[in-house]
């Protein structure tokens, strides 16, 4: 899979507040151009701290970068080459979900729940370093399934920071089962040190939404939640934002 144009420096951190939905693109397609007639939508789920942000950001970047506002629910948005046919990729990052205290039922934010309904795949992302995180991964499907109790579901499990094995505290063979028990496959990636693993990871699960699309199982979902495509950000803008988190981090490392 090809991306379509170099990323925007800046767009990577949100501004708003985290009560809010945000919509932030990382970067659109140009308004003139063709826009493509397939649209692929994921959402990426997980507990906290397990790495969600800094995946999107690496696939569509190459990048890693270690500071993220927390709980944002970006999307973002770019044209992308699949297979040789021009797809419209939107990737929904989402707040933390989390066991309630019994650790049978799962807390949801509304919007996690609209994200789900929005959704054709779904990335479920845990950390091999976190078995909790680990734990929320099961309960997490079966909402999914609640949302969309019919036909086949496009979903990958991503065990995240494989480059800390010496904390690992969730076996490779753990996930490979979990995953086949979801119908799904599992990638062991590290957002920090290996763009490859984990943008062979999303690539799969753009193969499999297509297929999806194919067969007839993602046009139902077409019919769901409808959230408004936003405008790219002025590209001065972006800068002046990304030349601010620049700053902050050196005025940070001066201090220590």
């Amino acid at each position: 899979m090809r991306l379509t144009g170099d990323p925007a420096p800046g767009t990577m951190n949100s501004s708003s507040g985290s009560g809010n939905f945000l919509l932030v693109p990382i970067p659109e397609y140009p308004l003139l151009d063709c826009v493509p007639n397939k649209t692929v939508k994921i959402v990426v789920l997980g507990a906290s701290n397990v790495g969600k942000t800094a995946l999107i950001v690496r696939f569509l970047t190459k990048r890693f970068i270690g500071d993220y506002e927390a709980n944002t629910g970006a999307l973002y948005s770019r044209k992308v080459t699949l297979d040789g046919e021009e797809v419209s990729l939107q990737i929904q990052d989402t707040p933390c979900v989390a066991l309630q205290d019994d650790a049978d039922g799962l807390y949801c934010q509304e919007q996690i729940n609209r994200s789900i309904y929005w959704a054709d795949g779904y990335v479920l992302v845990f950390s091999i370093t976190d078995h909790n995180s680990y734990r929320t991964i099961q309960p997490l499907y079966q909402h999914v399934r609640r949302i969309h109790p019919s036909g086949n579901i496009p979903v990958i499990l991503v065990g995240n920071k494989s480059d800390l094995l010496r904390a690992r505290q969730v076996p490779a063979d753990e996930g490979e089962t979990l995953a086949a028990s979801l119908g799904g496959v599992y990638f062991e990636a590290s957002a920090r040190e290996n763009h490859e693993g984990v943008h062979t990871a999303f690539l799969h699960l753009c193969q499999e939404v297509i297929r999806a699309f194919g067969g007839g199982n993602g046009e139902k979902r077409r019919g769901g939640l409808h959230l408004a495509r936003p405008k790219s950000p002025n590209m001065q803008e972006l800068k002046r934002r990304f030349r601010q988190v620049l700053s902050s981090k050196v005025k940070s490392a001066t201090t220590l």
